[in-house]
């Protein structure tokens, strides 16, 4: 694969890149899901309508503050470079959790039920990722190290691991396969447990390939959070499968 402008087209001297439109159309997207699958939740356009607006920002800020803190070499003292995402620099771990912790507080204020509505959300996440992740394509970065396979991604001539192309092949089945879960969902919670896993389980492999990771002294912080992360939620899954079982007749 040959190396794309990042530039899609510029208006009145501003370029507009290919990494925010996609971002902001698998955004777009996701929301749209979320909005027309909300029946089959017991909620409403409106109420994720409302969710969205409001966490949408949280988690832009999230992985933007997830990324400054592992640079902050590179950030201290300067709040304009902090500030000017432009110049790139999201952390979808930041965003994940950063977006997740505000649904969550606003469940608790709003009376829904927080894990009925991540059941909810996630397959669409899991979709928005996918589409997003052909951002750092045009860019290119988050990338892989050489190689000289026949999808490799050509930069200056020299081929690397599509890494993004990985992440977003899988995100894209797991959308697929969180949809069909959620059509079957045995307890709440389940879905997007699931999805914490699998999409866990993917970022680990993916981020030995890559070049440009986040660390925490000598290890890969996304692989040990992603650790972390499949603990956790093969802990809540095995609790919540065995409550959901009891509770049934």
């Amino acid at each position: 694969m040959p190396t794309p402008d990042p530039v899609a087209f510029s208006i009145f001297g501003l370029d507009i890149m290919w990494y925010a439109i996609l971002i902001t159309s698998g955004t777009i997207i996701a929301a749209a899901i979320c909005c027309l699958r909300a029946p089959l939740h017991g909620l409403t356009g409106d109420q994720i309508l409302n969710f969205v607006i409001i966490c949408i920002p949280a988690a832009i800020i999230g992985a933007r503050a997830y990324y400054v803190l592992f640079n902050w070499d590179h950030y201290s003292g300067d709040i304009a470079k902090i500030l000017n995402i432009r110049a790139g620099g999201l952390a979808i771990h930041g965003g994940l959790i950063l977006g997740f912790a505000v649904a969550a507080l606003l469940c608790y204020l709003w009376k829904v039920r927080p894990l009925n509505l991540m059941d909810l959300c996630v397959p669409a996440i899991a979709l928005a990722q996918s589409i997003g992740r052909w951002g750092n394509y045009f860019n290119s970065e988050a990338h892989g190290g050489p190689t000289d396979l026949p999808w490799a991604v050509m930069i200056n001539g020299q081929g690397y691991h599509p890494t993004f192309l990985y992440e977003s092949i899988w995100c894209f089945a797991l959308f697929i396969f969180l949809l069909i879960i959620d059509q079957h969902r045995k307890f709440e919670g389940q879905v997007v447990l699931l999805y914490g896993m699998l999409y866990s389980v993917e970022r680990f492999f993916v981020e030995a390939l890559r070049t440009d990771s986040l660390m925490i002294g000598p290890f890969k912080q996304a692989q040990v959070l992603s650790l972390c992360i499949i603990i956790v939620c093969v802990v809540f899954y095995i609790i919540l499968a065995r409550r959901g079982n009891k509770s049934k007749p």
